[in-house]
């Protein structure tokens, strides 16, 4: 509103001075008095030409070097403006309106450093360009966003300021222009120990430090589509002339269900809770690697689930962590006990969370009775533990339950070591 006004004023100064000066030259005649009634005109009329040019039919166009990325990557950007009339222009101020989901930085595992101080990753990033198109029908230029956090960006609109050369007309459009960046969360690689498996013979389990499924050989038959070339019995195939592979005895089921603490809390630390993004995701990728199913069952304001048997789980995890805020108003350890029902018998459940509390605890214990393996991994700056939380961890590893603690230097560690037996 007050650059309406502004601009209305300084059109009316204009006008009254051209009204002046003509009137001056009227009634005073002679050369000096013409000459400058003529030498204001032309400036009068590019004054009038600007005020009536319609900037709005400008087209703004926008193109991004990558619109899928990881946090912590970088992405170039072009912004590039083509008018049908090139009408003089003398500047012309070009800002990209920035969403509030980019003011922060991700320095992947250096971010770290800051666990117990989040806000000194907050940012204000302004991106402005003054140009000088002055008759030309194209114009752009090229900017960089750095070090993007996680989270799905969405740009919507460029800022578009002009003046003419005396600046008593100003303009300003917002162009509606969606781009979006995606930025998945980093994976980090994990040293996993102890992994819990049992086979149908014997009712003794075993721990492992291989996360691959192991099987048992019991026999051989001919070779199908689908089978492994590292399973082919090769004295089998010289005597039979035909290509055999060995058949084995298959594992028990051994799910594997990753819990994720999606509550918000007040007080909670926004690293820790990256972290633990971070982790699950790498625990997915690990896990699939190794040819175990897993599933994962993400707990919030609302519970969101993938089941181990949904073959392209991965990447459906991916991209809802890539989306993922902590949200509701209620705690982990009350959604817990509403959700335990989902935690199928057999399965091996990790929770990770970012705090722990005695009601928590009681659940996890409850858990325990009904399935094969319970561990927690618990991930929290290390000055921002309390006494109470040591205390429940400490009960928890009494009740056979492990429990890995992930602080800031465990996680600026490469390869992060992860115990959950």
């Amino acid at each position: 509103m007050n650059g309406s006004l502004r601009m209305v004023g300084n059109v009316i100064f204009a006008i009254s001075v051209i009204i002046v000066l003509f009137s001056f030259a009227m009634f005073q005649g002679g050369f000096v008095s013409w000459f400058l009634f003529f030498s204001f005109l032309p400036i009068f009329l590019y004054l009038i030409g600007f005020l009536i040019y319609p900037i709005k039919q400008w087209k703004v166009s926008r193109e991004f070097s990558h619109h899928i990325i990881e946090a912590g990557d970088g992405v170039t950007a072009t912004i590039k403006i083509e008018r049908s009339f090139p009408f003089p222009i003398y500047y012309c101020i070009i800002e990209e309106v920035i969403p509030q989901s980019l003011m922060k930085v991700d320095s992947r595992k250096d971010k770290y450093h800051y666990m117990n101080q989040p806000y000194q990753l907050n940012v204000e990033r302004s991106i402005k360009k003054i140009t000088f198109p002055i008759s030309k029908r194209v114009f752009q230029f090229s900017y960089s966003i750095q070090q993007v956090p996680r989270g799905d960006h969405h740009l919507r609109s460029i800022r578009v300021r002009t003046s003419d050369i005396f600046g008593f007309v100003k303009k300003e459009h917002v162009f509606e222009v969606s781009d979006n960046i995606i930025a998945y969360p980093n994976k980090h690689s994990l040293q996993v120990t102890e992994r819990f498996s049992s086979y149908e013979q014997g009712s003794v389990s075993s721990h492992s430090h291989s996360l691959a499924n192991t099987n048992v050989a019991v026999g051989i038959r001919e070779y199908a589509p689908g089978d492994r070339f590292s399973w082919i019995d090769w004295k089998q195939t010289a005597r039979k002339n035909t290509v055999m592979t060995k058949e084995f005895e298959q594992e028990k089921s051994t799910d594997i269900l990753l819990v994720h603490d999606n509550c918000y809390f007040e007080g909670m630390s926004s690293l820790a809770y990256e972290a633990t993004v971070e982790v699950c995701l790498s625990l997915m990728s690990l896990f699939q690697k190794r040819d175990t199913q897993i599933g994962f069952l993400s707990i919030g304001e609302e519970s969101v689930y993938f089941p181990p048997e949904q073959g392209n789980s991965y990447s459906q995890v991916n991209q809802y962590l890539t989306r993922m805020q902590p949200n509701g108003d209620r705690p982990f350890s009350i959604r817990v006990k509403e959700e335990i029902k989902r935690m199928d018998q057999g399965n091996f459940v990790i929770f990770i969370t970012t705090h722990i509390d005695d009601f928590l605890k009681q659940s996890i214990q409850q858990l325990k009775q009904r399935t094969k393996r319970v561990a927690v991994i618990f991930i929290q700056s290390e000055t921002l533990i309390s006494g109470g939380e040591q205390q429940q961890i400490q009960q928890l590893r009494y009740a056979n339950i492990p429990v890995q603690v992930l602080t800031e230097k465990q996680l600026m560690k490469s390869p992060i070591e992860v115990s959950i037996g």
